[in-house]
């Protein structure tokens, strides 16, 4: 699924304009991104966690030039358990244990 996939699923659930959708979702997606540069945490109920946890300075490579490339952060998103059992094909309120 791409944007633009979201903002046609916006426009057919809503039934505002496409670019009223667009506006949104872009919205949505700045506020996001802007969020994550200073370092906040954004929780979304029963979708999952995005923050940006500091980890230890390093190096690494473009893989096509070879260049050096120094990075600080990392962006991660964590799952809530809510959504990872409703892509098992299970109860969405049930969690089982794997041993």
């Amino acid at each position: 699924m791409i944007k633009l996939d979201i903002i046609n699923e916006v426009v057919s659930k809503t039934g505002i304009t496409k670019t009223k959708a667009e506006m949104a979702v872009e919205t949505v997606f700045e506020s996001m991104k802007k969020a994550l540069g200073h370092g906040d945490r954004i929780e979304l109920r029963g979708f999952g966690v995005f923050n940006v946890k500091p980890r230890k300075t390093g190096i690494g490579r473009n893989p096509r030039t070879g260049a050096e490339v120094p990075f600080h952060r990392a962006r991660r998103f964590d799952s809530s358990q809510a959504r990872n059992c409703r892509f098992c094909n299970k109860h969405p309120l049930t969690f089982s244990r794997v041993p």
